[in-house]
């Protein structure tokens, strides 16, 4: 079967809006939702939620391509390009600053052109060093027109084709095509679904050596911003195509071969989109009662460690660490003695901060009193 793009009337892509109408509804009322929640928040709060939601989506962006981020420097990195507090964070690293600062700039300068240039800057600052673990890549410019770019999965020798992208030396004409077609469907084509056409037309054309599939995530936030006309993300579609990871490669690979109809891609793209707005509700909901608890402790006086602690315990919600805070857990996160530890844990205990679980083996087990 022939790949999409050889199709001669590509990119003209074509769906059955009939059968996308009900979920397009869908979807609008669970992002109306969310939006009115978030609405009510107040400044700092808003900070914390966006701060979340783009630690979430650095993360899981990187998971989908195999790439295991350290939460903690991603949340570090954030947090000082957002100008919030990150004292005690570890630092982060160039590939991590490069990523969040594609995700700022396709969201915060949503209104701003999108060009080639743009494209290859954000491609570069992937991968700053250059290189993919030890294999040194192009960065900043097109794959060369010579090689073929191929999705493959198996042991070397019996690899299994799963897509074959346009060659190399297509990709200027197919990249201005892109563009164009970025540039005239902006509000024009109805947004979710533009956001949706935008994310599989440039994972098609699969442009650079490497870092294709994070910029398209990249695009399809910069499209959903620009249809909310909103510079900040309230859910990450990121995390959602990571929990729905074999069905997005299963469709995304069925869509691009034959014809151009995408109404399965679309379908299964809006569905996503909405189920990525119901969960970031969970995530405002773990801000608010964030903010709560601290309001109910507001007079309680612990040092920056017990700060830290709490703040932990917090960040993970109601359902805590596994298998709780520990004496040992708090050892390790704080870098204190055991003795030390064990008379804050106790404090945290007086004041009210902790309860403890009941009594399982032979350590004790600590969650927040929620």
């Amino acid at each position: 079967m022939p790949y999409i793009w050889q199709h001669q009337n590509w990119p003209k892509f074509k769906w059955e809006s009939k059968s996308l109408l009900p979920l397009i509804s869908s979807a609008r009322l669970a992002q109306g939702k969310l939006l009115s929640k978030v609405s009510n928040l107040g400044f700092e709060l808003n900070q914390e939620a966006q701060a979340n939601i783009l630690t979430e989506e650095a993360l899981k962006t990187s998971a989908i391509e195999g790439e295991q981020l350290n939460k903690e420097s991603v949340r570090s990195s954030v947090a000082q390009h957002l100008g919030l507090p990150s004292a005690g964070m570890p630092p982060s690293n160039r590939s991590i600053d490069g990523l969040v600062e594609v995700l700022l700039d396709a969201t915060q300068q949503f209104e701003q052109p999108l060009t080639t240039t743009r494209l290859k800057h954000w491609q570069a600052a992937l991968f700053p060093t250059g290189q993919v673990g030890l294999r040194p890549i192009q960065t900043g410019k097109w794959r060369k027109r010579n090689e073929p770019m191929r999705v493959l999965s198996g042991p070397i020798g019996k690899e299994k084709i799963h897509y074959e992208a346009p060659p190399g030396k297509n990709i200027e004409a197919e990249i201005k095509q892109f563009l164009l077609w970025w540039k005239t469907t902006l509000n024009k084509e109805e947004g979710i679904i533009r956001s949706g056409l935008a994310h599989f037309y440039f994972v098609t054309i699969h442009p650079f050596e490497d870092g294709n599939g994070r910029i398209a995530r990249a695009l399809t936030d910069m499209a959903l911003a620009q249809d909310e006309n909103l510079n900040r993300r309230y859910y990450s579609l990121s995390s959602q195509i990571m929990e729905e990871r074999k069905e997005y490669y299963r469709i995304l690979e069925k869509s691009q071969k034959g014809e151009l109809n995408v109404t399965e891609w679309l379908k299964w793209y809006l569905g996503c989109h909405e189920r990525a707005v119901t969960n970031a509700e969970k995530l405002i909901e773990n801000v608010l009662a964030k903010s709560r608890f601290w309001q109910k402790h507001n007079q309680a006086n612990l040092n920056s460690r017990q700060i830290k602690i709490v703040n932990k315990l917090l960040n993970a919600g109601k359902q805590g660490f596994q298998g709780g805070l520990t004496t040992r857990k708090y050892v390790s996160m704080a870098k204190i003695s055991r003795a030390t530890a064990f008379r804050e844990i106790s404090e945290l205990l007086d004041k009210g901060f902790l309860k403890k679980n009941p009594s399982k083996g032979r350590s004790s087990s600590y969650n927040l009193n929620w």
